[in-house]
């Protein structure tokens, strides 16, 4: 099963992965799914930023890949983020949100690179306008 990675500014992260565990609080299948969030705090060094990330998908990583979600790309989540990127063992992607992050729990016994497809279009498909 694929590892699934939220690096975020504080507390986007935590709160994200708490929201999805509570989600999926009565699926069975909820505790086989690897789900871990890294918060990243205000004016974190990056250096330091990206060896904890990479401490924890190395704790993480179940040999099936990594799929590393974070919030904006340009800042210190995402620059982290892009820097993890190893084809084949680790990919990212910036602009997650819930419908994306659960699509992901959803698929988590895909492929990488097909996660990577499912999670994208969770993300793109769950932004509505509401009340139109």
């Amino acid at each position: 099963m694929v590892t699934i990675v939220v690096i975020a500014h504080e507390p986007l992260a935590s709160a994200l992965v708490a929201a999805a565990k509570h989600v999926y609080s009565r699926d069975p299948c909820a505790a086989s799914r690897q789900l871990v969030g890294m918060d990243v705090a205000p004016d974190a060094p990056v250096d330091a930023t990206l060896a904890a990330a990479r401490e924890l998908l190395h704790k993480v990583d179940q040999g099936e890949g990594v799929l590393v979600l974070t919030d904006v790309q340009g800042a210190t989540p995402g620059n982290v983020a892009a820097r993890l990127v190893e084809p084949g063992k680790v990919a990212a992607i910036a602009g997650v949100n819930m419908p994306m992050l659960l699509r992901s729990l959803c698929y988590g016994a895909s492929t990488l690179d097909a996660l990577v497809t499912k999670a994208v279009a969770g993300g793109e498909q769950g932004v509505h306008r509401l009340g139109t």
